[in-house]
């Protein structure tokens, strides 16, 4: 509704409103009414102000039917303005924040992963002393992040009971679990607590040794020193890829840097030839372990020889 009707509403309703209470006061008046004994001319003017408050209310009434602002207004204001306090408090946060990563002075990220522990229990075991243990190791961690080396060491790691509890039924069976404990949220130089919660995931087998966790071909007469460097990079993302489909926790692989730059010298070198470059797993590894990885080259000529 827009403010020209609002007004033209109002104004048509207060003067059919006025004028029937105008009407009712005169007949009251001529008629000589008396109400809780009163003398007929104050019944008159009781009348008249009754029915002034009842076009008031009326003409209110009609507005808040008819006017959502104005209901909003009216019933919803404080909350709307409790929003509006909090939203700008955490504009003024996400401003803190972003100030600080633009300013280097996010020591902890969101979501950043303060411990990872590998663990089975059984029978013998004292859950809560196990969990227990995970936390002081991460609120060490977290400490040393986010103090000064002149602060005295203190718990700055707060967890919700509740999501510990739920820890406690999630790991308390036969099975072997990952816990990991993360930040809830951005965490500056010199803050007091560090918000956290836990994170659990059923442990199980990545790799075996030996096994072949990639391929990429090459074919040396199509290939300089920097598409050389380009597949190999390829060969280790996809590497990573699988491992982390496979459900690896790690977000690195473990391998020898010497191995892939003497790789890379001898494929310039030969300049030559169609080759096959594999990423095979060193040893078995599971969920919270980083792959270990060696890369093998492998002469397609005899392949292709044989099959023409």
């Amino acid at each position: 509704m827009t403010a020209w009707l609002k007004i033209l509403l109002v104004l048509i309703l207060g003067g059919i409103l006025s004028t029937l209470g105008d009407r009712l006061g005169t007949r009251v008046g001529k008629a000589r009414l008396s109400i809780f004994k009163l003398r007929p001319k104050s019944t008159a003017v009781l009348i008249t102000v009754f029915t002034g408050s009842i076009i008031s209310a009326i003409s209110f009434a009609t507005m808040v039917v008819f006017d959502r602002d104005l209901r909003v207004g009216l019933f919803q204001l404080e909350d709307i303005r409790e929003k509006i306090i909090e939203s700008e408090k955490e504009l003024k946060k996400l401003e803190k924040n972003l100030y600080a990563l633009r300013s280097g002075n996010v020591v902890i990220s969101s979501g950043q992963t303060l411990v990872t522990k590998t663990i089975k229990l059984n029978k013998t075991n004292d859950i809560k002393k196990i969990i227990e243990s995970i936390l002081q190791q991460a609120n060490f961690y977290a400490f040393n992040l986010v103090k000064t080396n002149q602060s005295e060491y203190r718990r700055i790691l707060l967890v919700r009971k509740d999501d510990i509890e739920k820890l406690e039924n999630k790991i308390a069976d036969n099975r072997s679990w990952v816990v990991r404990i993360k930040s809830a949220g951005n965490i500056l130089r010199g803050e007091n607590y560090v918000y956290a919660f836990p994170e659990v995931t059923l442990n199980k087998m990545i790799t075996k040794k030996g096994e072949v966790i990639a391929i990429e071909n090459l074919s040396l007469s199509k290939s300089d020193s920097e598409s050389i460097s380009k597949k190999i990079n390829l060969l280790m993302a996809s590497t990573l890829a699988e491992v982390r489909r496979r459900g690896s926790l790690s977000s690195e692989l473990k391998i020898n840097a010497n191995q892939i730059n003497n790789l890379g010298k001898y494929l310039v070198s030969i300049k030559k030839g169609e080759f096959q470059i594999i990423a095979r797993a060193l040893e078995d590894s599971q969920s919270a372990e980083k792959v270990s990885v060696s890369l093998e080259l492998k002469s397609l000529e005899k392949s292709i020889s044989n099959k023409s």
